[in-house]
């Protein structure tokens, strides 16, 4: 294999890898209006967090500058932490509304009840799946490289 058909492999999937993240966003932004989460500033971030990913992904495409880049990462670092927080507002959620229901749940059954509660534990995963895509997408890019070429 070649030097180039190597870049240009590395490029296609570094596309790919970008085309995932843009048809997450859209997804998961579509999801989450259709569920109404939005009703309080914790619920608006990840909205934010998507709209700001898809605006630096089409950003990217017309402007091909390591600062975009660099934002786009920085980004991505924001989406698996916004997810990390996701996960603890829904656990916290689910925990508060148990307790609430009966005071006198602990151990597993407090566990498992609050893993099973009205805010689904697992889905805030799905902002951090989207952010590791995105880091993907960036890791060794020869745009974050002094004077190498340019290429997606």
């Amino acid at each position: 294999m070649t030097d180039a058909s190597r870049k240009r492999r590395k490029g296609t999937l570094r596309q790919g890898l970008l085309l995932i993240f843009v048809l997450g966003c859209v997804g998961l932004g579509v999801e989450l209006l259709l569920l109404g989460h939005f009703q309080e500033w914790r619920q608006q971030v990840p909205l934010a967090l998507l709209v700001l990913g898809l605006i630096l992904s089409v950003v990217r495409l017309g402007y091909k500058r390591p600062v975009v880049l660099r934002l786009f990462r920085l980004t991505m670092l924001a989406f698996v932490l916004g997810g990390f927080a996701g996960f603890w507002f829904h656990i916290n959620g689910n925990m508060e509304f148990e307790l609430e229901m009966n005071s006198r749940l602990t151990g597993w059954a407090l566990a498992s009840s609050t893993a099973s509660g009205a805010l689904p534990v697992l889905a805030p995963g799905a902002l951090i799946q989207l952010g590791l895509i995105g880091l993907l997408y960036t890791y060794g890019h020869p745009g974050l490289r002094a004077g190498q070429p340019e290429m997606d």
